[in-house]
């Protein structure tokens, strides 16, 4: 799973096999050792969201999913989800999470458990 922070936006893209976990599961998370503090980042399935919803909390982003829609998404079409948060007294969070493809240029990471890309089909 691969985070990306932009100002006040947050974007998850999973692979295949991290979209299979996380729809089994309900949960994946990851980890980056920073000296002597780790830094997670998790996506969760949860009954009663209706959007996506998240939180900060242990060094921890947590981004929550409703547990309905997570649970086919590994079988589905869908590539990802995405909600404007809005909470109290704070400026808006755009959340992303998304199904990871295949880069289209050059690029030396992995990319084999990667979806295939859409604009790559002929």
């Amino acid at each position: 799973m691969k985070i990306r922070i932009r100002g006040n936006s947050i974007r998850y893209r999973l692979t295949k096999s991290e979209v299979d976990t996380f729809c089994d599961t309900g949960y994946i998370e990851e980890t980056t050792n920073i000296g002597n503090t780790i830094f997670k980042y998790a996506l969760k399935a949860k009954e009663g969201v209706d959007t996506i919803d998240a939180e900060y909390k242990d060094n921890t982003i947590i981004l929550y999913l409703d547990y309905h829609q997570s649970k086919n998404w590994n079988k589905s079409s869908q590539v990802g989800f995405d909600h404007k948060l809005k909470k109290t007294d704070t400026p808006i969070l755009n959340l992303l999470i998304e199904k990871d493809f295949v880069c289209m240029d050059e690029t030396t990471e992995d990319q084999s458990d990667n979806y295939p890309n859409p604009k790559a089909i002929v």
